[in-house]
């Protein structure tokens, strides 16, 4: 058993509202927050689920400043660790990170500063954590708490599982009077309880923050010419800004990226498959210059934390709802507006059932990652408000938005039995062995060359399509597979197969409702919520914000930090709004704590005195 948790002090809100103000430079507290760290400051354990740019990372640091010793967060990458070492550090926090970058010297320099008490928080792999000499280490240490991020990376049923989580049951033996929190952006409910069992978390409070992310806007298209779509996107709503392109392959990614770049705008690759000194320098210019796009898989993204990325676009299907929130919520983490877009055909659910089956996963693995992709697909299909059902995934109620491409521009739903009813004939009469392509080219009644060798343009449904051209042909297909009528059978090369309602369509028990495409929503517009608290009213003088984010990049590249580190830029558009004139100005603007105020304070006064007279 676990220490009694002490009840909370008398102050103690007061206390951690202090340290929030004076070390990070934010006025108050935010949903949960407050609660949160007054919880597991006293002694607490906590399941923190809480949305990508939620305010997570302050749930432990000021717990961790609280305490007395250090606090230990269980990190998954390298690159994360690094962003919020130097964050911290910029505002006078003592932290350090220990992993594979660091050379003997200086690893063993962090070790004695943990165990002289000269570190408020020290970062670390779950692999380095669990060895048996980081361990007697932490014996000798002061501990103030363990902060486990990413914390879906334990369950099997989470879109990332990573097996050396599971070993930090451990710590709840070994260490019972250190309080726990675990902390994720996504988890439905399977995956919530599969955390909770597998770190023993039997006992600690679950805090569920709204998933809703209302300055994103969600769009998604049928996949035609999917370059040439994702080239239009990009260079008519976010041309010259900041975005991540996601796709399957790496062969995709590189072709992905120069074709962007072939185009004029500032495209890089990322993936796994590169050369390791040329992916961390990608990674380094999309984190530290403005406008790049950075085309990846999904090996870029778990950390990142750049608040101005715009757009995140998927050229690919994700594998499960988790998965796509994840990748999207990227996205606007500064609270302005940002899109998430996505490409999407038949073909993607062929490519990902494929991937499934064709896994080593066990049976029941495999029809939980069916079920997951099913709902993805629904997602996608839906003729209602993308957000509604996004969120309804994740168990929160909520009403239509208003900001996604549904809501802008609703898609009509007409009653489509009579063309699903010719699509599963069709599937029939060709004995169940063909693709949409074929089936298609039937229903339309071209004799191509393969329609004629199988002797398919002899059948009854050679023809009877011709109502609906090849584009329409295909959203039925499709919508017959998300609806569960047909299933791709990736042992035959996707041919599509009856599932057990599609003789209730052909025999006209089941009515089938089919979407009908929309046209293009108008150019974004700031979304529900999205900027607000950011600045005061008033625009900022363009050449002092431009002088401020130069200031910036040098003292960002003096400090060896993304600029973002330094400050965001909110922090400098409210300082190039209001014209600060002296430090207790300064001290009022959001995102200045006493330490940056210290640091940058006079060099900030200048910048303005010099664009303002």
């Amino acid at each position: 058993m676990r220490a009694p948790i002490r009840s909370i002090p008398d102050g103690m809100g007061a206390a951690a509202l202090t340290i929030l103000k004076s070390v990070f430079g934010y006025p108050s507290f935010r949903g949960a927050q407050a609660e949160i760290i007054e919880h597991v400051a006293a002694g607490g354990d906590a399941l923190v689920l809480m949305p990508t740019s939620g305010g997570k990372s302050l749930c432990y640091q000021i717990p961790a400043l609280m305490r007395e010793g250090c606090g230990i967060v269980i990190s998954p990458l390298i690159a994360l660790m690094h962003d919020q070492v130097g964050a911290l550090r910029e505002a006078g926090v003592r932290a350090a990170c220990l992993n594979s970058t660091l050379d003997a010297a200086a690893a063993g320099k962090v070790e004695r500063e943990l165990l002289s008490g000269a570190l408020d928080l020290l970062y670390v792999a779950p692999e380095r954590l669990v060895t048996p000499r980081f361990l007697d280490l932490l014996d000798r240490a002061h501990l103030a708490l363990f902060a486990i991020d990413e914390a879906h990376c334990v369950s099997q049923w989470g879109h990332d599982f990573r097996p050396e989580y599971i070993e930090l049951a451990m710590l709840a033996g070994r260490y019972p009077a250190i309080p726990r929190i675990a902390l994720t952006a996504t988890a439905d409910r399977t995956t919530r309880q599969d955390i909770v069992s597998r770190l023993t978390l039997g006992e600690a409070r679950v805090f569920v923050a709204s998933f809703d992310r209302p300055n994103i806007r969600y769009e998604i298209v049928e996949k035609q010419n999917a370059r040439a779509q994702l080239l239009e996107f990009i260079g008519t709503r976010h041309a010259g800004e900041s975005g991540i392109v996601y796709c399957l392959s790496r062969a995709k990614v590189e072709e992905t990226a120069a074709m962007i770049a072939g185009h004029g705008l500032d495209a890089i690759a990322y993936h796994a498959g590169m050369d390791a000194a040329a992916r961390a320098a990608h990674q380094d210019r999309f984190m530290n210059e403005d406008g790049v796009v950075i085309v990846a898989t999904i090996a870029f993204g778990l950390g990142i934390d750049k608040p101005d990325v715009r757009f995140v676009a998927h050229l690919d299907l994700p594998k499960s709802v988790e998965a796509y929130y994840q990748e999207t919520g990227r996205a606007g983490r500064d609270g302005k507006p940002a899109e998430a877009w996505m490409t999407y055909g038949l073909g993607d659910i062929v490519q990902q059932r494929r991937m499934i089956e064709e896994s080593d996963g066990e049976d029941a693995f495999k029809r939980l990652s069916i079920r997951k992709l099913e709902a993805l697909v629904g997602l996608a299909e839906t003729a209602g408000c993308r957000r509604v059902q996004l969120l309804a995934y994740f168990g929160e109620a909520s009403r239509p938005c208003g900001n996604c491409d549904n809501c802008l521009s609703p898609p009509r739903v007409r009653d489509g039995t009579i063309d699903a009813q010719k699509a599963l004939s069709c599937v029939y009469r060709t004995g169940q062995r063909f693709g949409a392509v074929h089936l298609i080219d039937v229903l339309l009644g071209r004799a191509t060359e393969r329609v004629a060798k199988f002797g398919h343009d002899r059948l009854s449904t050679f023809g009877i399509g011709g109502d609906l051209n090849e584009r329409q042909w295909r959203a039925v297909f499709r919508q017959l597979v998300a609806l569960g009528h047909l299933h791709p059978d990736h042992e035959a090369f996707g041919a599509l197969k009856f599932t057990d309602t599609a003789r209730g369509v052909l025999k006209g028990e089941t009515t089938v409702m089919l979407r009908e495409e929309a046209a293009r929503p108008a150019r974004r517009k700031p979304g529900r919520g999205a900027g607000a608290g950011l600045a005061p009213a008033g625009a900022p003088s363009a050449g002092l914000l431009e002088a401020l984010r130069a200031w910036r990049r040098d003292v960002a590249r003096e400090h060896g930090v993304p600029a973002y580190v330094v400050f965001h830029e909110a922090t400098l558009e409210s300082i190039a709004a209001r014209l600060p004139r002296t430090l207790d100005d300064l001290r009022g603007i959001s995102g200045v704590g006493e330490k940056k105020l210290e640091s940058h304070g006079i060099a900030l006064l200048d910048i303005v005195r010099l664009h303002t007279g």
